[in-house]
């Protein structure tokens, strides 16, 4: 299933850009989104993006640019090469930015997805409203409700970047440290894959955001919780989080755990000395009530 979905999606990658909304030279606001193709070729894509015009958002907040932009998917394509992966008549009964999380609540017509053509759905509303700089995450519910057989209930675009196995170019051994049955931190040894454009830093936190793959251990980073940012320079790692998503963690969240076990897991690489965090591209003392101030370093 997941090899299937892999290559349903890989045309994905050639749509996606780093930046969110663009001016066009027309001075309108432009933005994609997300549709199916009418009718994909085998073994090819089906996300498709259309552009879109939107000019009276040139001025919105990001809530009401994010609420403007499910009711432009939501309306269908205008290319008719495309065709929507949202179930006609549904509509958006509200959409709340709470840190950088955007919780999308849809009409009843939304739950009669099910399998690959809710993943789609999910996927094209997480692609079209995580343009909006300050949505780093996606919640979609019905009148409300969570959809209880979805395996996850919160998407990041990082989730669809899904591409076939041809195109690994190398891969990275390093341990993983996830949440036991007790809720201590415990290994996991993994050889993670590498795509072109990868670094091993990322390949590690994009492990830890996905979870664990044994099923006796759990996951350490909260429902949400993204990384912004991380990269390599000579032996020191650097951790780039973003504070807007604090708020939208749960009030159980073990924060500080979640971030030693960032540092610990970086620190299994050969190439990584230290781990050292910032917070919206800067260093700071805390995140939440985690000191953050010191490297974190391991010894052998």
């Amino acid at each position: 299933m997941k090899r299937w979905m892999c290559l349903l999606l890989s045309a994905v990658l050639l749509l996606l850009t780093v930046g969110c909304a663009q001016k066009s030279q027309g001075e309108a606001e432009s933005y994609d989104l997300y549709f199916l193709e009418a009718e994909p070729e085998m073994g090819g894509g089906a996300l498709q993006a259309e552009k879109a015009y939107l000019p009276e958002l040139e001025a919105a907040g990001p809530e009401e640019t994010a609420r403007g932009l499910m009711e432009a998917l939501l309306q269908g394509p205008l290319d008719m090469t495309l065709k929507s992966p949202i179930p006609a008549g549904t509509s958006l009964l509200s959409l709340k930015l709470q840190g950088g999380r955007a919780t999308v609540d849809l009409s009843a017509g939304y739950a009669s997805l099910s399998g690959v053509a809710l993943t789609l759905a999910d996927y094209a509303v997480t692609l079209t409203l995580t343009q909006v700089p300050e949505i780093s995450s996606v919640k979609i519910t019905v009148r409300g409700q969570d959809l209880a057989y979805r395996d996850k209930q919160t998407f990041a675009s990082r989730d669809v970047l899904l591409v076939p196995e041809e195109d690994v170019v190398g891969t990275v051994q390093a341990v993983l440290y996830f949440l036991d049955e007790t809720g201590a931190l415990a290994p996991e040894e993994r050889t993670l894959d590498l795509y072109e454009g990868d670094t091993q830093v990322f390949a590690v936190v994009r492990a830890l955001e996905n979870g664990p793959a044994g099923k006796k251990l759990s996951a350490v980073l909260p429902e949400g919780f993204r990384v912004r940012s991380v990269w390599l320079e000579q032996d020191v790692c650097y951790v780039n989080l973003s504070s807007s998503q604090l708020e939208a963690l749960p009030p159980e969240t073990n924060l500080h755990t979640a971030v030693f076990s960032l540092a610990r897991s970086l620190c299994s690489l050969e190439s990584v000395g230290e781990v050292r965090f910032l917070v919206d591209g800067e260093f700071a003392r805390l995140y939440g009530a985690v000191n953050i101030s010191e490297p974190y370093i391991f010894a052998d």
